[in-house]
């Protein structure tokens, strides 16, 4: 990951020769940010912030606009779109990390972060870094910061008693597609079940799909509790998203525009942090008072069979071994 570290030597020979940050000369610097999350969701609305505090604070030299909703490109082709060189930044996923360097696939693994607190300090300290550097220079992608789009809970549109996942057996469970997706899905004990986002809405009021697996923000924005009867509390993935910016826009700006850049990405995923995290807390009461179903199931189970999914499938295989101790020895 980018620190202000990397870039303040530049940015400050440049403050000693021009009263403020250096004005960009020519057009400003166009600057598209493709997401999936719901135009109200945490994240849209941080990087709505993002766009006006960096445009503010650099006038006339960056053009941000923000499209959430995947209304510019479609869920699942913002990385090819970047490195193809038609966008120039995304709120990118772990899980499509993976794709490139299947090593990773142990930051989307479930249960490999305790908690909210452990994952911000993995991703925010010397690993976040590590994988930070090699996603550049992998994938000729640049992280500029980490956010928390949330804990992955399961939403059922029937309730049902569950305490382990041999009591999700048979349920059709909306997923994002790809092995780990797949290997997660079925440690959790249920049918996984590829699905654009837009679609679930009415595949879960229909019966198409028997739920689905989301933070419960994501769950509300997208009005998912509208057709459930019953979340369940697994807290089988807490999830980091990557503000990932294309290298080449990335390497266009100055040293001083970096740490103006950098400054705006911190502040967004604090805000969104901040925000979620509080909404987190209120959903669940909020979607008890409504007469959902709320349930805590036996967590243990759910990592042993989740656990045993991976190996079983291979996936874990393709894992560092050290680099999960790492993680898991992070306090």
């Amino acid at each position: 990951m980018i620190t202000r570290r990397t870039v303040i030597a530049g940015a400050f020979a440049l403050a000693s020769c021009l009263p403020g940050v250096a004005l960009a000369q020519g057009a400003p610097i166009q600057f598209r940010i493709s997401t999936a999350a719901a135009e109200q969701d945490w994240l849209t609305r941080a990087l709505q912030q993002f766009k006006e505090n960096v445009e503010r604070d650099l006038p006339g030299q960056v053009a941000i606009s923000v499209h959430p909703g995947s209304s510019l490109f479609r869920q699942g082709t913002e990385l090819p779109a970047i490195q193809r060189g038609n966008l120039e930044m995304s709120t990118m996923t772990t899980f499509e990390i993976e794709q490139q360097i299947p090593e990773f696939g142990l930051f989307s693994a479930g249960y490999v972060f305790r908690d909210y607190d452990h994952m911000r300090k993995v991703m925010g300290g010397p690993i976040g870094k590590e994988y930070a550097a090699a996603v550049a220079s992998k994938m000729g992608i640049e992280i500029i910061d980490f956010i928390y789009l949330g804990t992955r809970q399961v939403n059922l549109r029937q309730a049902r008693n569950v305490k382990t996942p041999a009591d999700l057996a048979g349920v059709k469970l909306r997923m994002p597609p790809g092995p780990g997706w797949n290997a997660l899905g079925r440690g959790l004990g249920v049918t996984p079940t590829p699905m654009a986002m837009p679609e679930v809405y009415l595949a879960m009021k229909s019966g198409a799909i028997d739920g689905q697996e989301n933070p419960l923000a994501i769950a509300r924005f997208n009005n998912l509790n509208e057709v459930s009867q019953q979340f369940v509390l697994t807290n089988h993935v807490v999830q980091p998203v990557a503000f990932a910016v294309a290298k080449p826009v990335w390497d266009k700006f100055s040293p001083a525009q970096k740490v103006v850049i950098l400054k705006h990405a911190r502040a967004a995923a604090e805000f969104n942090d901040k925000s979620r995290l509080q909404d987190e807390k209120e959903l669940v009461d909020t979607f008890r008072k409504s007469g959902i179903t709320i349930t805590e199931p036996d967590l243990a189970a759910f990592k042993a069979s989740v656990d045993k999914q991976y190996q079983d499938s291979g996936l874990s295989q393709k894992w560092n071994a050290d680099l999960l101790k790492r993680i898991a020895d992070t306090k």
